[in-house]
């Protein structure tokens, strides 16, 4: 198996996917436009921030797995990889207390103005009278947009500065809401009306591009704390610079619109950046969660190298359109299962899914074919005509 890294990846997984018997290509500086170029023969492809566009896909004859090192994979060309059936795989949760750290870091920073502080004491001037204006934020509420992993994260963390928590999730209901202790709201635009901090942890797609626009930032109170350490292109920009200067909000970002790819690189938005306190993306990076990210790295290697189906995958069909599940059972001998899909495909019928489990001793086995429509009754006489079939049961799915 060849393996191409295209990004930066800790030695010791390096020395782990070469020990599965990997021939490891690392290729730390590699982009969107030069990844095409040297993506060559490889089966596997490794990145982190890199992106991995249609070109890239389409200049890899060998591909047949992305791992994304990480939790998001918006940076992945997800339909050109469907399209020529490529597995995607990431490292979900493997980050989540790095970015919680940050998103809090962000908040005291936001709330004390800690940047301006420090690059007012590198200037030469000592200013107390300006910076010692700060609310606190004990007794405050956090507002979270996405309680996922990294939500509950920082609501935990939250707990211990004694804030109060509330929130807005697709998937939370009032009922879970109670058993997590935090206070339950329908929209986004809830929240944003009771909460003194908003913290956003929602994934990027094109469910939450934008998803907090104008009418968001107006349902905010005057001088509330906006944080957000999840992906840039779900805030309108726009509207975040004129609610900074109408209703002198105190922001904090790790990510933004129209990042730059590369790790060093011109940063374009620097009226924004002279708004808030900001960091470059670095919400996922330290040792811990690059090492925990690595090693799962290795496992969905290993997993898809002796199995064929690599861990954590993202772009499996969630729901088959199979609609019939026929179960044979036969002898565990050659052209057997040739044979039932001979007669399935004379008839036209498609097997969307199939799992083949070999009883103790080898001798007997049990397939299970998820199809799109009912086999005729000639089809199935005609396989059970084969003496090596035990039995055959039609289930609908």
């Amino acid at each position: 198996m060849k393996i191409l890294i295209a990004d930066k990846l800790s030695n010791s997984a390096v020395k782990a996917l070469e020990q599965l018997g990997a021939t490891v290509t690392v290729n730390p500086d590699a982009s969107a436009q030069t990844l095409p170029g040297v993506i060559g023969d490889a089966e596997v492809l490794v990145v982190r921030s890199t992106q991995v566009t249609a070109a890239t896909i389409e200049a890899a004859p060998a591909l047949s797995l992305i791992i994304r090192a990480g939790a998001g994979v918006n940076t992945i060309d997800l339909a050109a990889a469907n399209s020529r059936g490529i597995h995607v795989a990431n490292c979900p949760g493997k980050n989540n207390d790095a970015v919680a750290e940050l998103a809090i870091g962000l908040m005291i920073a936001a709330d004390r103005r800690i940047v301006d502080a420090t690059v007012e004491l590198r200037a030469g001037t000592w200013n107390k009278k300006e910076y010692s204006k700060a609310r606190g934020l004990k007794g405050r509420t956090l507002g979270i947009i996405g309680l996922g992993a990294i939500g509950k994260s920082v609501a935990r963390r939250a707990r211990g500065l004694e804030m109060n928590v509330i929130a807005w999730s697709r998937s939370l209901t009032p009922a879970v809401a109670e058993e997590l202790k935090i206070g339950w709201c329908a929209t986004p635009r809830d929240v944003a009306a009771q909460a003194d901090v908003i913290s956003v942890h929602v994934a990027g797609n094109k469910e939450t591009r934008q998803m907090l626009d104008a009418a968001f930032f107006a349902a905010l109170k005057k001088g509330a704390l906006f944080i957000n350490t999840s992906r840039g292109d779900v805030v309108n920009t726009a509207a975040l610079k004129a609610a900074i200067k109408e209703k002198g909000l105190r922001v904090a970002l790790d990510v933004f619109e129209n990042e730059p790819a590369p790790g060093v690189a011109p940063f374009a938005d620097c009226e924004l950046a002279a708004m808030t306190v900001c960091t470059p993306h670095i919400g996922a990076s330290t040792d811990q969660s690059s090492e925990a990210i690595a090693d799962e790295v290795v496992n969905i290697v290993r997993s898809y190298s002796a199995t064929g189906k690599p861990l954590n995958a993202v772009n499996i069909r969630a729901k088959s359109c199979a609609t019939i599940s026929l179960v044979v059972r036969h002898y565990n001998r050659v052209g057997v299962l040739a044979g039932v899909l001979d007669e399935l495909r004379n008839q036209g019928v498609n097997i969307e899914e199939m799992e083949n489990m070999i009883f103790e001793g080898g001798a007997t086995a049990s397939c299970t074919l998820r199809l799109d429509d009912m086999p005729s009754a000639a089809v199935l006489a005609a396989i059970k005509q084969n003496a090596d079939i035990i039995q055959l049961s039609l289930k609908s799915a």
